[in-house]
């Protein structure tokens, strides 16, 4: 058991000092191979599909051969990779420019502040 302590403790190590991604890095790999659309205002919403934070300013919408990125005004408090993203009402079944939304982060159960969505440009597979 002492024997593989040395070797836990090592590989906590190396996990915690790997160079974190350069900003971007996530979108830009997202992606990859895809070309961009015009903006649009609202997109359709399917119940198959859930919003997914990139990183504090960048919302992600849909799989497959089209990917729409919305990118905020700002960096938006509690919106990140792992929390969960709260639409308030707007138009049944789209999400548009102007839409709110709050990140609630894991375990908490008071979401943080709301920002506006924007346009989504849409990102499609040639």
């Amino acid at each position: 058991m002492r024997a593989l302590m040395p070797i836990a403790a090592a590989t906590v190590l190396a996990a915690c000092s790997q160079a974190a991604s350069p900003p971007g890095a996530d979108v830009a790999n997202l992606l990859a191979g895809r070309v961009p659309g015009p903006p649009q205002s609202c997109i359709t919403t399917d119940a198959a599909e859930n919003l997914h934070a990139v990183d504090a300013q960048t919302i992600a919408y849909g799989t497959g051969r089209t990917i729409y990125i919305n990118h905020l005004a700002a960096a938006c408090p509690a919106i990140g990779p792992l929390n969960t993203i709260i639409v308030e009402p707007g138009l049944p079944g789209q999400y548009c420019r102007n839409d709110r939304i709050r990140g609630n982060e894991p375990g908490s159960i008071i979401p943080g502040p709301s920002c506006n969505l924007n346009e989504w440009v849409p990102y499609r597979l040639p």
